[in-house]
């Protein structure tokens, strides 16, 4: 209890699901970047992280890359994260950066 009440105060880098652990170094994939951000959650490590990718006028894409996976090993953790994002990355490819329908709003429907 003491615990949650100083993280509270005193907070951090702190997400709803646990605090963010240090980004792990990058590793390119196909013309992606990916990078592994675990969240620490009470001595395990979700699998969480960002995909990126740089288009040819300079701007960079991004998408937050987060599975529901849990390990008990940070490094076990970054391996899995990179697995997944290149799988993730040769079955939906561009497919990512789309606006997620699930998303849209009830306004669109009006029209």
């Amino acid at each position: 209890m003491l615990k949650k009440l100083f993280a509270g105060l005193f907070g951090g880098d702190k997400t709803e699901h646990g605090s963010r652990a240090q980004a792990a170094e990058a590793v390119e994939y196909n013309g992606y970047v990916i990078i592994s951000e675990p969240d620490d959650q009470s001595g395990q490590y979700r699998v969480s992280g960002i995909i990126r990718q740089r288009l040819d006028d300079g701007d960079v894409r991004e998408h937050r890359f987060e599975r529901s996976d849990m390990l008990p090993s940070r490094e076990g953790c970054d391996e899995m994260m990179v697995a997944k994002a290149k799988r993730y990355i040769d079955e939906v490819g561009e497919a990512m950066f789309e606006p997620d329908p699930r998303q849209t709003s009830s306004d669109a429907s009006d029209r």
